[in-house]
């Protein structure tokens, strides 16, 4: 029988029939959740009982996975590749990783430190439960992506949250993180460009940071950079692979799910130092084995296949970025900055705040805002409080400017019911 550790809390939960219950730990309790994900199924659910809905509330392209890489999954599978491989994924595939990398950052990686997961989340849950523990404290951008203090909480090390601020392009600066940094400090989570804002980090920035990180020797660091190629405005991306000085605390997260519009593939990488890769190729053995292998080899001809279609895909997400910010901006009591990056819009809903329906329901939160708009005219986003700053709202661009018009048009139309 396993011993317990005196301080792991349990609870107890007793069915109906009174004669079988399971235990879970403190721990577990912890664990958040993503709303865009709630707001699906509820948004699903609406569709199903005939109401009209636009979601814009789940961050995914409307592209299709592009046809060779469609077919390069079903030849693989024709093929007989069935079985398991690797732990840390095909040879070729992370060959393939280190070439893209270096063909974009002009940056050498080793395939030994790559890992192949089933998604992005993986490395943020893996970074988090190697370097996270009772005694350690993790930083992690607000407003930012909820699973990041989810699993930090789940590690049981003590999430700490640094701004994000909206005078600054949804950009951090640098003496912020470096001021809150302690000797409990194991790691800081950055991610640009970002979700939800879609903020880009300046180069100058990340500069200072990199160097105030010289005497905090033993602070790890995890980039996010899943939208790198997601870029619009005047503010470049800059990737921490850039920074030979870090490399050795350094782990990257990436993948396909945005670029290649894969994200129901489940597909991403992690790049960890030397000091990381074995333990995390323990994690995946133990936790998912490995990733589908056909899977895997449609994300090899997504790297080695033609790339033009990414340049055309961002033109349109330019174009419906700049239609979403527009449309936002001309509606009363809503402010919406230019995105740099990604494909979501950042809203503040401010000006809504205290106003009430006609049937004398009033306004207090962004959550409420959001609940409106998906009761009253059938759209879909998420509160800003789900990404830890209010009274804000994220919406999606990633579909048609039709459909874009359409919920400008339902968003403006119940803003104008309120009073």
């Amino acid at each position: 029988m396993y011993k317990l550790h005196k301080k792991l809390l349990f609870f107890l939960f007793i069915c109906k029939c009174g004669r079988c219950f399971k235990m879970i730990t403190y721990r577990s309790l912890n664990l958040g959740t993503e709303t865009a994900f709630s707001v699906l199924a509820k948004a699903n659910k609406l569709a199903e009982q005939g109401k009209e809905i636009i979601n814009l509330g789940i961050g995914q392209p409307d592209f299709l996975t592009p046809e060779h890489i469609v077919e390069a999954g079903i030849k693989a599978l024709r093929d007989g590749h069935h079985g398991y491989t690797q732990a840390s994924g095909i040879p070729k595939l992370r060959e393939a990783v280190c070439s893209d990398i270096f063909r974009r950052h002009n940056v050498e990686i080793s395939p030994e430190n790559i890992l192949i997961v089933p998604g992005g989340k993986v490395i943020i849950f893996f970074s988090s439960m190697l370097l996270g523990d009772h005694d350690r404290e993790i930083l992690y951008p607000n407003p930012g992506f909820p699973i990041y203090e989810s699993a930090i909480r789940f590690s049981g090390a003590k999430p700490v949250p640094y701004r994000l601020k909206e005078n600054i392009g949804f950009s951090f600066s640098a003496d912020d993180i470096l001021n809150k940094l302690t000797k409990k400090t194991s790691l800081i989570i950055i991610n640009s460009p970002s979700n939800p804002t879609g903020g880009i980090i300046p180069k100058e920035e990340i500069d200072k940071l990199i160097v105030g990180l010289e005497n905090h020797p033993n602070t790890m660091l995890m980039s996010d950079e899943i939208y790198d190629q997601f870029c619009f405005g005047e503010t470049r991306f800059t990737s921490l692979l850039n920074y030979p000085s870090i490399r050795d605390r350094l782990i990257i997260l990436n993948g396909w799910s945005k670029t290649y519009a894969m994200t129901g593939w489940r597909l991403g990488y992690g790049v960890f130092p030397d000091t990381l890769i074995d333990a995390a190729d323990k994690l995946a053995v133990n936790v998912h084995s490995c990733v589908n292998a056909s899977a895997q080899y449609a994300a090899l001809e997504a790297l080695n296949g033609p790339q033009e279609f990414i340049a055309e895909h961002n033109i349109k997400f330019l174009q419906r970025r700049d239609l979403v910010v527009s449309k936002l901006n001309s509606i009363d009591g809503i402010q919406c900055r230019i995105p740099d990056g990604a494909f979501y819009v950042y809203p503040s809903c401010n000006g809504i705040i205290g106003r009430k329906t006609n049937e004398g329901k009033e306004i207090k939160t962004d959550e409420d805002f959001m609940n409106y708009l998906l009761d009253s005219e059938g759209v879909a986003g998420v509160h800003g409080e789900a990404f830890g700053l209010s009274p804000y709202f994220r919406l999606s661009y990633a579909t048609s400017e039709e459909i874009l018009k359409d919920a400008c048009s339902r968003i403006e139309r119940a803003c104008k019911k309120l009073r």
